[in-house]
């Protein structure tokens, strides 16, 4: 045994091992929807109930089941809690009341429907929005808003760099509206862990080649560079399939299904790396997951149910910005690891600890979703 590789990779795994926690955890969503006809103002709210109970505690008994009646005890609480959180103003304030609770089950969970009323000082002029909710508690929160003003639908994603947007009578700029997808794009890749580990996975052996059972460094970065082209090709069309079939709602799957097949093909691509089985075809094995990753992208679209032609804007910003994303994670990864691929570290650090623990990660997610488990904290 090389013991000087044995090292590497258990100190690569023991230092990603007590990372998992950050990793595991999971960016919230709220999905907002308001319309506002002249002064008068309706809308509906939707919120995590775990959202929720991480702001100001729902789970009076500490079971970790939040009961209706535990709920229900904290309506004026709730109420007090989001309302403090979002600001209308059309020619001044317009105070926002909750007149209905209800829960909803979204593809992650439960939430909490807030059915939302307002009268505003004026009733023409542009329309301000201000968006503060969980933002102190968590700044990977985002809001996700579709907004019909005097007959015109607006979308917007809400968050701590965008949390004040101004929507003009008769004005909705697309090209607006396509660059916050675009922007939110890359950073749904950027923070969704699972899908750059399944990314990394298939990356980790293209500066490598295996002869007689042994891996060694490939002698050309085109080399590598060709075979990132095809497994970044593969999973950009894969996911883009079905990533347009579900926001789309043409077909629609359990998100619980999903997300465990998400955390399988990371466990599948890591394990692959150890003992191979496809070899150099890692591109079929990038569209194939590359399939199921796309319905994972886009649960955060099709939840908020925009007009169809607003969708395919979105959509197609939303998708760009993700291959933005997965570009720039190749820029930066490719060169180094065929700057390091001849050394032992790399070999047994980088590839061979790196692939461990990738599937000690995704067997700890693949339990967790099947399982409907918390194992770690977040």
């Amino acid at each position: 045994m090389n013991w000087r590789n044995f090292w590497y990779s258990g100190l690569l795994a023991a230092l990603g091992l007590c990372a998992l926690p950050a990793w595991a955890h999971k960016a919230s969503d709220s999905y907002l929807v308001l319309q506002v006809n002249g002064a008068q103002v309706t809308g509906q709210w939707d919120i995590a109930l775990r959202d929720i109970d991480f702001a100001i505690g729902l789970d009076a008994d500490g079971n970790a089941d939040i009961t209706w009646g535990e709920l229900r005890a904290r309506h004026a609480d709730i109420a007090a809690w989001a309302t403090s959180a979002l600001t209308l103003e059309r020619g001044g304030v317009c105070p926002l009341r909750v007149i209905q609770h209800q829960v909803d089950e979204h593809t992650d969970g439960a939430y909490a429907v807030l059915t939302l009323e307002a009268t505003c000082p004026a009733a023409g002029g542009d329309l301000a929005l201000h968006y503060r909710l969980l933002f102190e508690l968590d700044a990977l929160h985002r809001g996700l808003l579709r907004l019909e003003l005097d007959g015109l639908t607006h979308s917007a994603v809400l968050s701590p760099d965008a949390a004040h947007p101004r929507f003009a009578v008769g004005e909705a700029s697309r090209l607006s509206q396509f660059g916050q997808f675009l922007v939110q794009g890359v950073w749904h890749i950027w923070i969704g862990f699972d899908h750059i580990l399944f990314l990394l996975s298939l990356l980790l052996p293209v500066v490598l080649v295996r002869r007689k059972g042994a891996w060694q460094g490939v002698g050309r970065f085109r080399d590598a560079l060709r075979e990132v082209l095809w497994v970044v090709t593969a999973f950009t069309a894969a996911h883009s399939i079905t990533l347009s079939l579900a926001a789309l709602r043409l077909v629609e799957l359990p998100s619980r299904w999903v997300e465990s097949a998400i955390a399988l093909s990371v466990v599948l691509a890591a394990a692959n790396n150890l003992r191979p089985v496809v070899g150099e075809r890692r591109w079929m094995v990038a569209f194939g997951f590359g399939l199921i990753h796309g319905f994972g992208f886009a649960s955060v679209l099709a939840e908020l149910g925009l007009p169809q032609e607003t969708l395919v804007l979105s959509l197609v910003g939303f998708n760009l910005g993700v291959e933005v994303g997965q570009l720039a994670i190749v820029a930066v990864f490719l060169p180094l690891i065929f700057l390091l691929r001849n050394t032992p570290f790399y070999r047994g650090g980088i590839f061979v600890g790196g692939s461990l623990l990738t599937m000690a990660i995704a067997l700890v997610w693949l339990a967790e979703r099947v399982l409907d488990l918390q194992l770690f904290g977040t």
